[in-house]
C-alpha cells in the first residue's frame, strides 16, 4: 500500500478513535461514524478477490471506507461511484482523496441517496453493472436502499451493509433487514461479527 493512502488512513483512524473515545467534541452532523479498521481490510480484500471494477458506495462521509475500497479497485483500474448528501463531509472527502493520491478512481454523487439511486436505476447502463456495493448512511432506510440497488448488481456481485450489530441501538432495525433479505429468491446472505457488524450478501441469480 503506498504511503501516501497509508498516511491517510492513519490520520482518520485517529480522529474515528478521538470521535469514540469522546475526548474531542463534534457535532453530530460532523462525525465520522466510520467503519472500522478490521472492516476496511475485510472490504479491501474481498476487492482483491472478486477483482472488481466497478463500485457503489452509499455514504461516503469523509472517505475512509472509500480509500480502502479505491485502494484495491484502482490496481484494476475500476471506479468506484460514492454518493454523500452532507457538502461539508464531501469537501472533506475530497480532501482525504486527494491526499492519498487516489482521486481519479472516485466520482462522489451529492445529494439524497434515494434520488440518486432512482435516476441511476432507470439508466440501463447500470442494470448488472456494479460488482461490490458498500451501504453504510442511514438505517431507515436501508431497505429502500437495497431494493434500489439490487438491479443494478451483477450477477455472484457483492452487497455488504454496516452497523448490523453496533451501536446496538439500530440492532433491531437491521435484524429486520437481515430477515427481509433472507425471503428474497436468488441472494446468499451472512452476519458478521467483523467491526460494527457487516451482512455480506451475494446475487446469486
Amino acid at each position: 500500500m503506498k504511503d501516501s493512502i497509508c498516511n491517510v488512513l492513519d490520520e482518520l483512524e485517529e480522529q474515528s478513535s478521538l470521535e469514540k473515545s469522546r475526548k474531542i467534541n463534534v457535532l453530530p452532523e460532523n462525525r465520522m461514524l466510520a467503519i472500522t479498521k478490521e472492516t476496511g481490510e475485510l472490504l479491501n480484500m474481498i476487492l482483491r478477490l472478486k477483482k472488481v471494477k466497478n463500485m457503489l458506495e452509499i455514504g461516503t462521509s469523509v472517505g475512509y471506507s472509500t480509500i480502502w475500497c479505491a485502494e484495491a479497485i484502482s490496481e484494476q483500474s475500476g471506479k468506484i461511484i460514492t454518493v454523500e448528501h452532507n457538502p461539508a463531509k464531501i469537501r472533506r472527502a475530497k480532501k482525504n482523496f486527494l491526499n492519498a493520491g487516489i482521486q481519479e478512481t472516485i466520482q462522489i454523487k451529492e445529494g439524497n441517496a434515494i434520488d440518486i439511486l432512482n435516476e441511476l436505476s432507470k439508466q440501463e447502463e447500470y442494470r448488472n453493472f456494479f460488482d461490490f456495493v458498500l451501504i453504510d448512511a442511514d438505517k431507515e432506510n436501508v431497505i429502500k436502499y437495497f431494493d434500489l440497488i439490487l438491479p443494478m448488481v451483477s450477477i455472484k456481485g457483492i452487497i455488504v451493509t454496516d452497523n448490523m450489530l453496533y451501536p446496538e441501538k439500530y440492532r433491531e432495525d437491521m435484524k429486520k433487514f437481515s430477515d427481509y433479505l433472507k425471503t428474497i429468491p436468488g441472494l446468499q446472505t451472512i452476519t458478521s461479527k467483523i467491526g460494527n457488524g457487516e451482512e455480506i450478501t451475494i446475487k446469486l441469480k
